[in-house]
């Protein structure tokens, strides 16, 4: 009798630490980490929303394999909070699975909790190139790298701007102004390379924390650099003070920004008309050609029907989008079992332009989606339109009037 009740706790033990099955649950819990209080909470939100629709919509229609999808939410306002959050799903709430977290810092902290502990982590909104270049086989990535966003962003120079001024692209003055995180630091090293790759002038990089409340330190630097054009790394209350303060000193100058702060309707509700002809290389925005983005207009209206207002940013559609993904990978999958979840993940293979935000699907051994793109857009009058490339435009660029 003892012994068979020795096999039988030991069976009860292996069962609760085993992933989870879906055979016999009626619901799959998944980790769902962002930032929805604190500095970063506004762009945390927006990408929980996406993932927030990606759920509901996927529950209405069966869930994964006949099972309701339930997250279990964790709030990362800084990088500890990330760590103890994650560690938190991972212990006490028994998740198999997390997705987030739209801060490149936060998701280097959670993840690294994640592969510690065997536990599949998807990052469907951070950029950071070392989130998937650590050898880690349980991270991946479903959103473009920061090497991406600075790719367009040099790819804009040599292809549009240097010939709009008149310039071969060696003779082209470039400064970097960016905010000190993981964020800002790795566009910023990214870009950098890149452009010199390219042949392109980089005169000055400036570095600031985006805590500062004075940034006219920085804009003297930029313009006694005076490049020909200026790309920016900023979060949302530095990009206000940084665009608020080039137009009181006049650095009348092409900005190309990189997502961040400068994607958000409330960056060109704060700069109103100096807002317009900001460029910016981000996610995909919403006013992009739709034969590119299929799935993207019934996006808005579930987003607008959910929220009674219009999505703030690309952010929740990057996460909508690559929620569906992860989706589809734990359905294929039948488990949360690390292996099943690489080898499902391993085996997707979605062309361009055959998802809501216009990319494709397909990991590479550091489970980093290399489909993913970044567009160029520009702020026209309250409105982020896309310019480049050609076939996800819907107008064409315009530079600033010297």
């Amino acid at each position: 009798m003892k012994k068979l009740l020795l096999v039988t706790l030991a069976l009860a033990l292996m069962m609760s630490l085993a992933p989870l099955s879906f055979a016999a649950d009626k619901e799959i819990t998944i980790g769902a980490l962002y930032p929805r209080s604190g500095p970063l909470a506004l762009l945390g939100e927006e990408s929980w929303r996406g993932a927030e629709i990606a759920r509901m919509v996927r529950n209405q229609n069966g869930g994964i394999n006949g099972k309701q999808i339930v997250f279990a939410n964790g709030d990362c306002s800084d990088v500890a909070a990330a760590r103890s959050e994650a560690e938190r799903l991972i212990e006490k709430d028994k998740v198999g699975l997390i997705i987030g977290s739209y801060s490149s810092s936060r998701s280097m902290a959670a993840t690294e909790v994640a592969a510690r502990k065997g536990i599949p982590y998807f990052e469907l909104g951070a950029i950071a190139n070392a989130i998937t270049e650590r050898g880690y086989k349980t991270v991946y990535r479903t959103n473009s790298t920061a090497a991406m966003f600075s790719k367009s962003q040099v790819d804009f120079i040599v292809d549009y701007l240097a010939p709009a001024i008149g310039k071969k692209p060696k003779d082209v003055k470039v400064s970097v102004a960016h905010e000190d995180s993981d964020y800002g630091t790795s566009v910023a090293a990214s870009f950098n390379k890149l452009a010199e790759k390219a042949g392109l002038n980089v005169v000055s990089i400036e570095p600031y924390a985006s805590s500062s409340s004075d940034l006219s330190p920085v804009i003297f630097r930029l313009k006694k650099a005076d490049p020909d054009v200026i790309v920016l790394v900023s979060y949302a209350n530095d990009a206000i003070l940084l665009g608020r303060q080039a137009a009181e000193y006049k650095l009348n100058k092409p900005f190309i920004a990189t997502g961040g702060g400068h994607s958000l309707q409330s960056f060109a509700k704060a700069l109103g008309k100096n807002a317009n002809g900001i460029l910016n290389v981000d996610f995909t925005q919403y006013d992009v050609n739709t034969k590119f983005t299929p799935g993207l207009k019934k996006f808005l209206d579930l987003y607008r029907k959910t929220y009674k207002e219009e999505p703030r940013s690309g952010h929740s559609l990057t996460n909508f989008m690559g929620a569906n993904v992860v989706f589809d990978i734990i359905e294929k999958a039948g488990s949360l079992d690390a292996d099943k979840i690489r080898k499902a993940a391993m085996a997707v293979d979605i062309p361009l332009g055959k998802t809501a935000n216009g990319w494709g699907v397909k990991f590479d051994e550091n489970g980093q989606n290399i489909r993913a793109a970044a567009f160029v857009s520009q702020w026209r009058d309250g409105k982020l339109l896309t310019v480049y490339p050609l076939g996800a435009a819907v107008t064409k660029p315009v530079l600033p009037k010297k």
